[in-house]
């Protein structure tokens, strides 16, 4: 449906006016984390490889938003959407960050001896399992994998998002269907690369455990954490006077109905993923799940449920919270958290069996992180307009009312 069209110059469109605090804050919150998580790790028994184990768990959850992001704006495309296109640029500018995540995996690389042991080629020779396995987990072809994997993404993002900026000064429906004839494939190129990249980065830390549906779990992981943040970005800008009234009430109860639907499809593929694993009973699969039930563990395994499924379920399944915009900021942060503590746990069981070893070093090594990942998203966002100026459906859009 479609209301009244608003005439978008009188909108603030630019973030001239908010970039310099929350570049401060977010240098503050970088070096803080940074600096902290380096001391902190230096100076404690064993603490460089905890740090590049909850690196890990940073890494993958940010990476997890860029490509929650660059596959929002791929599906848009696809399906010619209307209604999202003025808060499309936002999904551009974090699909973007793909490339520092690039840079963000130099560490992973470094530190791949420590965090792989299928690294370790001596041992594995010894290892039957590993042994018919080395010709795809060894370290030179990881990270060619990883090159080809970052190129695939950051080719595509910033397809997406320069030819999006060109559209701003020429106002060329062309470049809208180039953009729907290039998603096409590219959603096909992203579905493949992400999977293989989960495998790569998250399911190899143990290499005797398989799942041909881990993939998808972590693909459900990204796009319910690219939702989540969504509503705290275009509510965080709101409050700054930008985008003030361009984006509705309307926008934000798609979002809290998506965000809705994909609570539901990561609960369904983690419980595709356990059910087909404990029914079968098979040693070399259960083992995986029986680290993650045992000890201080199964405490998170518990939080999982009702804190990432029960919970956001309760709150989203009503219209109520999906149309105020703070509460579904606030209710997509703590969807965010669970997030993280799902990445969590996917991770540090394999270092830790029986101790969830949560602490400081944690915090610190995410908030370094998020405040590189915000600076650069923010820094591209002021680089040009906020939102698509002269996208063909914009008025669509700015119109968009929920039936």
């Amino acid at each position: 449906m479609q209301g009244n069209v608003l005439d978008i110059t009188t909108e603030t469109r630019h973030l001239d006016g908010v970039l310099r605090p929350a570049l401060i804050v977010c240098g503050i919150f970088a070096a803080i984390g940074i600096g902290g998580s380096l001391l902190l790790a230096r100076g404690s028994e064993g603490g460089m490889d905890h740090l590049l184990e909850t690196y890990l768990v940073s890494f993958a959850f940010f990476l997890s938003i860029s490509l929650g992001a660059l596959f929002f704006v791929l599906l848009q495309h696809c399906t010619r959407a209307g209604w999202s296109v003025v808060v499309r640029r936002v999904a551009e500018a974090l699909a973007g960050n793909v490339w520092l995540m690039a840079v963000l995996a130099i560490p992973i690389v470094l530190g791949m001896d420590h965090l792989y042991h299928w690294t370790d080629t001596a041992a594995a020779a010894h290892d039957p399992l590993l042994a018919g396995k080395l010709g795809f987990l060894n370290p030179t072809f990881f990270v060619v994998r990883l090159i080809a994997y970052f190129m695939i993404w950051g080719v595509m993002a910033s397809f997406l998002f320069r030819t999006s900026i060109a559209q701003d000064k020429n106002g060329d429906p062309a470049l809208t269907l180039r953009m729907e004839r290039f998603s096409a494939p590219g959603m096909v190129l992203f579905a493949l690369s992400l999977n293989f990249a989960a495998f790569d980065l998250l399911m190899s830390l143990d290499p005797h455990w398989f799942s041909t549906i881990f993939g998808v779990y972590y693909f459900a992981v990204s796009v319910v954490a690219f939702l989540a943040v969504m509503p705290k970005i275009l509510y965080g800008m709101q409050t700054r006077g930008v985008l003030k009234n361009a984006v509705t009430v309307e926008h934000y109860h798609d979002f809290g109905k998506l965000l809705f639907g994909f609570t539901v499809f990561w609960a369904y593929i983690a419980f595709s993923q356990y059910m087909l694993i404990w029914y079968g009973n098979l040693p070399e699969e259960t083992e995986w799940f029986l680290k993650r039930q045992t000890g201080e563990w199964t405490t998170v395994s518990l939080i999982l449920i009702f804190g990432h499924f029960v919970v956001p379920f309760l709150l989203l399944v009503s219209r109520f919270i999906k149309r105020r915009p703070l509460l579904l900021a606030l209710t997509g942060g703590y969807v965010a958290l669970m997030c993280w503590v799902d990445i969590y746990w996917l991770v540090i069981p394999e270092f830790s069996p029986g101790v969830a070893r949560f602490g400081l070093l944690d915090v610190l090594c995410f908030l370094g992180m998020n405040g590189v990942f915000s600076a650069v998203v923010l820094f591209r966002l002021s680089r040009h307009s906020v939102i698509a100026e002269k996208d063909p459906r914009l008025e669509e859009s700015l119109a968009f009312e929920n039936a």
